[in-house]
């Protein structure tokens, strides 16, 4: 089920031109099927999820931020987020904005949806009868 529509896409985020607009109609179904799956990933019912209507109103949020990122992207050029030069040393440098391109989904929107596992553990410092005196009360 589509949750996000090119309309949505146009209110959040621009006015689109029709060469965007059929973009955007192909890339959301795509967008919401990989966040469907990092879902999956962690354990979690999307279609669940999304009976919260605030949950809701914050996917699509995120699907059309990427569906954003993803149109502002550069299709006949490397996408630079940076870029310096320099006159007699010969130097250039350059950030791009996807490395190897394509759809990418942040960290920090998956988060939003709470689909990040957080990771967490222990490092035992300690000899596993730690805080027995036996030894010393022999």
């Amino acid at each position: 089920m589509a949750y996000t529509t090119v309309d949505d896409v146009i209110k959040l985020f621009r006015n689109l031109t029709n060469e965007e607009s059929e973009r955007a109609a192909e890339l959301i179904p795509v967008i919401e099927s990989s966040i469907r799956l990092e879902a999956d990933n962690v354990g979690k019912d999307l279609e669940e999820m999304l009976k919260d209507e605030d949950l809701k109103n914050v996917f699509k949020s995120v699907v059309v931020d990427v569906v954003g990122r993803t149109l502002m992207t550069s299709t006949d050029q490397e996408p630079m987020t940076q870029s310096s030069e320099s006159a007699l040393g010969y130097s250039w440098s350059g950030t791009f904005l996807v490395p190897g391109g394509g759809l990418f989904i942040k960290r920090s929107e998956l988060a939003r949806l709470g689909l990040r596992n957080q990771r967490y553990g222990v490092i035992d410092f300690y000899d596993e009868n730690q805080g027995n005196n036996s030894y010393f009360n022999r």
